[in-house]
């Protein structure tokens, strides 16, 4: 009997299992494991998402550069012509483009975009012609013009007819080819007043696009159909997101004789005659993109702000957002030579 007994106590010591301590300690154990565990999740998924916004800003920059620069090297086109090059157009939505120009750095005619960003206005034409314009011979009546080259126009081709002694102030009519040519002979639908010299064909489709960064993303206005002075999502367009600064400049040439489509200069300086229009040789162009990943720390500061070769002049200044520190950013930029702008104010084409 007293055998039993001690095999009883010895057994149930043996089975009571984990002291309050032993479970505590364990619990402890287990929750450093989870922080520890969720901390390197964290950190992780936290370099992930650096890594892809990153990825994203490097590819939207590069899309936002590529469409400018294919939009500005096909600047002037049709439009480069010293005849045009600055005087006011109006276009078939009966507006007003003040001072026309191949590509403009902050036109009057459009709105600024967001703080420290500029906006761009590129002109070119579409139109199967001479670039420089066909003569216009004779004009057998207020809404005909007969020229040297008739088979180059068809119908509903937007054109210019102008005047080589440029009257002042200098008013242009963007008209339209209202029947297919008959001999050397083009009808238009409203005519221009008085005896024109050239008439400049301009295609189907001209292209007036106006670009502006709002509200963070790279937007594009056609004047072709919009009223770009509305700031609507109908007349802005938004075609690249997390692009926050646009910064451009003229390349000029500042020689006492321009010959050799030089660079001298880069400014902002608008051209407001036709022989400033001749000196111009190039447009420099810088894009600014942003990651979507907000840090917790100041990632960006003074030392490592984003700049371009114009920052001496036309800094990248991103401090209209509060925050702008706690993000990266990434600078893309291009110098795009006006090819079309081959007369340059000598003989000698760029």
């Amino acid at each position: 009997m007293k055998t039993t007994t001690s095999s009883f106590c010895s057994s149930a010591r043996h089975e009571r299992g984990f002291s309050l301590i032993e479970l505590l300690v364990g619990v402890v154990l287990g929750m450093i494991a989870v922080i520890v565990v969720m901390q390197v999740f964290s950190l992780s998924e936290r370099g992930q998402r650096t890594a892809t916004s990153g990825d994203e800003a490097q590819t939207n920059g590069a899309i936002a550069i590529a469409q400018l620069q294919r939009d500005i090297r096909q600047s002037g086109h049709g439009a480069a012509n010293l005849v045009l090059a600055g005087c006011n157009l109006t276009l078939p939505t009966a507006r007003v483009l003040n001072t026309l120009g191949p590509v403009t750095v902050n036109h009057a005619d459009i709105p600024a975009g967001d703080a420290g960003s500029d906006t761009l206005l590129v002109v070119y034409s579409s139109g199967n012609g001479a670039p420089e314009g066909d003569r216009i011979n004779s004009e057998p009546d207020a809404v005909t013009y007969s020229v040297a080259t008739a088979s180059a126009f068809s119908i509903n081709d937007r054109v210019i007819a102008a005047n080589q002694v440029r009257p002042a102030p200098c008013n242009l009519l963007m008209d339209r080819v209202s029947a297919q040519p008959v001999g050397a002979n083009v009808a238009v639908a409203t005519g221009a007043v008085g005896i024109q010299d050239t008439l400049f064909n301009w295609g189907l489709s001209p292209k007036i696009l106006a670009y502006a960064v709002r509200n963070g993303r790279l937007t594009q206005c056609d004047l072709m159909v919009n009223d770009c002075s509305a700031l609507t999502a109908q007349a802005w367009v938004e075609i690249i997101d997390n692009v926050v600064n646009l910064r451009a400049q003229y390349g000029r040439d500042t020689s006492a004789a321009p010959s050799d489509c030089s660079v001298d200069i880069f400014d902002q300086t608008t051209p407001s005659t036709a022989n400033q229009w001749a000196r111009m040789s190039a447009v420099r162009f810088a894009i600014t993109t942003v990651s979507g990943q907000k840090e917790k720390t100041e990632v960006t500061v003074a030392a490592n702000a984003p700049t371009w070769a114009g920052s001496a002049d036309d800094p990248i200044n991103l401090s209209a957002d509060n925050e702008w520190q706690y993000y990266r950013y990434k600078v893309f930029e291009a110098v795009v030579p006006l090819r079309n702008l081959a007369w340059q104010g000598a003989q000698t084409p760029c």
